[in-house]
């Protein structure tokens, strides 16, 4: 039997360019402190243990690189149990053996790691595919409230990602970002249109802080199954900070069944065998 309900938690920071120390014990802190307010479930950012500024990004990211299974895994693992609560931990700098990964990991209530993702569409406006290696799987896990795709930042951005973690069941998506301020209408408008387009509700926890045009735009939030936004944290610069914990309550079972009352034409009759046509159907 599936959950209906649950108390979401988002972690919204600025976290410290190159700081990797710092910025797990500023996770820790904020972990805990949406814990003691009944979160059940727990969103971290987007490259939270490098920080993410585009002058520095690769030295940063080699100071925050550890393998999966290195001290910061146990100390999320140890966060979850603690706690016990799904905490979907921002994606961290992975060092693998062949390459570095933006890896995104999940962990359960008992301390385990029941998932990882691997950013799968490298942004090329601030040159991560020189930084990291693609992923190459669209990847959804089980949980209390159903089948949750994850998505790291510009994974999201792309249509046939969000549909594809819909055909694998996800009618919960966390997206995880380091959003940037330039891209605010990018933020304002494709994901509402994703949401509502596959059914689904997202979960989104960006990275916040500065005022250059390549800074985090703040403004995380929750989209529910048809697109609007029910919770949502300042945007960078508004004047409240760049910390902010963002608590919603979702009764994502009802979310879910609104959508397949009032959207459901957008997904039922689907024909993919005609979106990828062979090159002798292509007209001109």
């Amino acid at each position: 039997m599936l959950l209906p309900r649950a108390r979401v938690g988002i972690a919204q920071w600025h976290p410290a360019p190159g700081r990797p120390t710092e910025n797990l014990r500023t996770a820790t802190r904020l972990v805990a402190a949406l814990a003691e307010q009944g979160a059940q479930l727990v969103i971290l950012p987007e490259l939270w243990p490098s920080g993410y500024d585009v002058r520095t990004l690769a030295a940063d990211v080699e100071a925050a690189a550890e393998p999966l299974d290195g001290p910061r895994d146990a100390r999320l693992r140890d966060l979850a149990s603690r706690h016990r609560l799904w905490l979907f931990a921002g994606s961290v700098p992975e060092q693998a053996a062949d390459a570095v990964y933006n890896t995104s990991p999940v962990y359960s209530p008992d301390g385990d790691r029941v998932a990882t993702h691997r950013k799968v569409h490298l942004y090329p406006t601030t040159g991560e595919a020189k930084l990291f290696a693609a992923g190459g799987t669209v990847t959804v896990v089980g949980t209390p409230w159903g089948r949750v795709g994850m998505s790291v930042c510009f994974d999201g951005d792309h249509p046939g990602y969000s549909r594809a973690l819909r055909d694998r069941g996800a009618r919960i998506v966390v997206s995880v970002s380091a959003y940037e301020t330039d891209a605010a209408h990018w933020w304002d408008l494709l994901h509402p249109a994703q949401a509502l387009a596959s059914g689904q509700w997202w979960l989104m926890a960006n990275q916040s802080g500065g005022t250059r045009g390549s800074d985090p735009l703040g403004g995380s939030r929750v989209l529910d199954p048809g697109g609007r936004v029910v919770a949502a944290a300042p945007r960078s610069g508004d004047g409240a900070g760049d910390e902010h914990l963002l608590l919603a309550d979702l009764d994502l079972a009802a979310g879910i069944a609104a959508a397949d009352r009032s959207s459901a034409p957008l997904w039922e009759g689907v024909r993919p065998e005609l979106y990828d046509p062979p090159a002798a159907d292509v007209a001109g």
